[in-house]
């Protein structure tokens, strides 16, 4: 892919494509100085913000297309650095104009939906304002062709993330929740940033492509694969390593990822926002982005004809995926709660997308990333639908029978869940999971990463078929126990949301089936648009390809057969009775419903280490510290004593005797000159006297 001239046709939408993420931050301006009373001016202002961006997106997309994918770049430098200019900038390519698409036209749907969600929220006005900034921010992360200015709005979508998860401060829980993911997210933050600076120092520049002299071309990517660290470690993959920790971060990998499900503590939209559009998506893209870098290959290495090249950087990223993939699937069997459920599934399909950075390259993992965030949109949509429907009850086990109270809900909760299973042919969901698996299965360094996907590709169609029979299949149980129902928020049969939460649903049920059309390997159109190779010509599918299709599907439909087979043939008991599947593994489920314990292992070493350092550090300050400043004031203390000692009683007693000596000495030398010649004359006349006497005694 190479860099054009900007000419006067396309000009125009390169050089303002700062305007797509302007809207919704200038939205969010706007409304952070309106009053909580202006509901409607923050609803409309905010969805008219991301429309605006949308449509903006929209162009940039045909502009990319028009272009066949050739990358456009508009350079701006910001301000004077010693004898340079720190320069700023902005990108058109496939990777930008698809991520614009999808999050400006995900994010609107979820703007829309939150007028209905949020209806009777007080503080609505603020809502719609953090929703903006987030948005604004992720943006920005888009279209930067600086890595400078990436992180500044990476660490703008953590600080929106931590003020839209804690949006009820006032429940402990999700102020708790935001800290942790504030905190949890730093962590790899901290090592993004030692690789921007890393980066720097050896380029002399953070802009990823400047007429052949960004960090992402040749030149420099020459440069780093040429130099050697400790361990005979490449330049290119120790830097691409600590950036790919900052994304461990943000997209919720192994063994970060205890903040994602904590963050359902936020209203169900920012649940959805997070988990589709915005947050964890960031992590991906970034790594995306950043691909030419890690996979650098030494002069002279020959790239594989197929799929990612073999480098170290893109072997870690692959197995930190594939890990992740089977881990939270894992979890997520053994939850109960419905938001809960779909928070561990969105690590484990991140995990995916990892592993289809690493395998199979920029196109496999981003396809990935795209058709999840509609279905996982459409689910989180769909459960904040049923939170709104059963009176915000989350516990699947209060649940059953929704599907006759809520038609629309279910109907397009089924197509998201159809699709996250990968039920074969009609979702999107199937087909980008399935190029997935074809790339890890070529993955000649290993195969286990294969396997591990197709073992959570199982457990993902098994929990998703479980959620969906305990809450739309069988009896309603939310009125079983009648004191906990209180406690629950209970108020009546459940009810079917408003149009204003149902239709972008069905907007999102309908781009989840129609992205099939542009991803199967029939007709890979989105693959080659993302390669560059814009054309999207029909290529000839082997058998190996129809082979891995059908073990795919025999995959996804096992898991939803045995799904249903423990959960669909008998009624489900409410939250007294044990779980069909804990029935038979008791100890087993007490692991997973415990998430492994990751968490309470945490507890044990990071946070007690961490709270007895805290407490060693109080020690330190009150004892030695604080000592060691109580004895130099001491002998600061000691040393003026001293010093007004000596003042009052050797400096000031000398003075004050000598000037008495010396005023008595006055007083009788001045008895010899008080002006009267009589006491003169006796004076003279005896001194006369006494040198006579002394001249008659010399003279004997």
């Amino acid at each position: 892919m190479q860099q054009i001239e900007l000419t006067e046709p396309v000009s125009w939408i390169v050089r303002n494509l700062w305007l797509i993420p302007f809207l919704p931050l200038l939205a969010a301006g706007l409304i952070a100085l309106a009053s909580q009373s202006r509901r409607r001016f923050a609803q409309y202002l905010s969805i008219g913000a991301m429309t605006g961006s949308f449509l903006l997106s929209l162009c940039a997309l045909a502009t990319c297309l028009a272009h066949h994918g050739e990358r456009l770049v508009h350079n701006v430098p910001w301000f004077d650095l010693g004898r340079g200019s720190l320069t700023l900038g902005w990108i058109v390519d496939p990777l930008t104009a698809s991520m614009l698409v999808m999050v400006t036209l995900v994010g609107t749907l979820i703007f829309i939906y939150s007028v209905g969600y949020m209806a009777h929220d007080r503080n609505v006005t603020r809502f719609f304002g953090f929703l903006s900034l987030f948005a604004a921010a992720m943006l920005g992360l888009v279209i930067a062709n600086n890595l400078l200015l990436l992180f500044m709005s990476w660490e703008l979508v953590g600080l929106a993330s931590y003020l839209l998860i804690g949006f009820w401060y006032h429940k402990p829980s999700a102020a708790a929740a935001a800290t942790k993911a504030f905190l949890t997210t730093r962590i790899g933050d901290v090592f993004f940033l030692l690789g921007m600076v890393w980066l720097y120092g050896q380029t002399g520049t953070l802009l990823f492509y400047d007429d052949g002299a960004g960090c992402l071309e040749q030149s420099a990517l020459t440069r780093l694969v040429g130099l050697s660290v400790g361990g005979g470690m490449m330049a290119s993959t120790a830097i691409g390593l600590l950036i790919f920790c900052g994304a461990v971060g943000k997209s919720g990998q192994v063994p970060l990822h205890v903040w994602l499900p904590d963050a359902m503590e936020g209203p169900t939209p920012v649940s959805a926002l997070i988990h589709a559009a915005t947050m964890v998506a960031a992590g991906v893209f970034l790594v995306a982005r950043v691909f030419p870098l890690l996979s650098a290959l030494p002069e002279g290495v020959m790239p594989e004809a197929h799929g990612a090249p073999h480098t170290a950087a893109l072997t870690v990223v692959t197995w930190v995926g594939a890990i992740t993939a089977v881990f939270a699937a894992l979890v997520a069997v053994a939850q109960n709660d419905i938001k809960r459920i779909l928070a561990y599934s969105t690590v484990s399909q991140l995990g995916y997308m990892f592993i289809g950075l690493g395998t199979g390259g920029v196109a496999v993992g981003m396809f990935h990333l795209i058709t999840h965030a509609f279905f996982k949109a459409l689910l989180f949509m769909g459960a904040g639908s049923v939170i709104h429907g059963c009176h915000d009850e989350q516990d699947i086990r209060r649940m059953g029978g929704l599907r006759t109270m809520m038609p629309v809900t279910f109907a397009t909760y089924a197509v998201g869940m159809m699709a996250l299973s990968g039920v074969p042919l009609f979702f999107s969901g199937f087909w980008s999971k399935d190029e997935i698996l074809h790339s890890a299965s070529a993955w000649t360094v290993s195969r286990l990463p294969f396997w591990l996907g197709a073992t959570g590709a199982l457990l993902t169609a098994f929990y998703m078929t479980r959620q969906v029979c305990y809450v739309f299949f069988g009896r309603y149980r939310g009125g079983e126990t009648t004191a906990d129902a209180a406690g629950h928020g209970h108020g009546g049969a459940p009810h079917e949301s408003p149009n204003v939460m149902t239709r972008p649903l069905v907007a999102l049920a309908i781009g989840t089936v129609l992205l099939s059309l542009i991803g199967t390997p029939f007709w890979p159109w989105f693959h080659d648009f993302l390669s560059g190779h814009a054309e999207g010509e029909a290529s000839p599918v082997g058998l190996d390809v129809l082979g891995l299709l059908l073990f795919s599907s025999v995959v996804s439909l096992g898991g939803i057969f045995l799904g249903y087979r423990f959960y669909g043939r008998r009624p489900l008991g409410g939250v007294e009775q044990p779980d069909p599947v804990e029935r038979l593994q008791p100890d087993v489920w007490g692991v997973l419903r415990g998430k492994f314990y990751v968490d309470e292992l945490y507890e044990v070493s990071v946070v007690r280490w961490n709270v007895s350092f805290a407490r060693f550090a109080d020690w330190l300050d009150r004892t030695v510290v604080d000592g060691a400043v109580r004895a130099v004031s001491l002998l600061v203390l000691a040393f003026s004593w001293v010093s007004r000692l000596t003042d009052e009683y050797l400096v000031n007693l000398g003075f004050d005797k000598g000037c008495e000596s010396l005023r008595t000495s006055g007083r009788w030398l001045s008895l010899f000159q008080n002006g009267q010649v009589q006491r003169y004359l006796r004076v003279v006349g005896l001194a006369m006297a006494v040198l006579g006497l002394i001249f008659i005694w010399g003279c004997k």
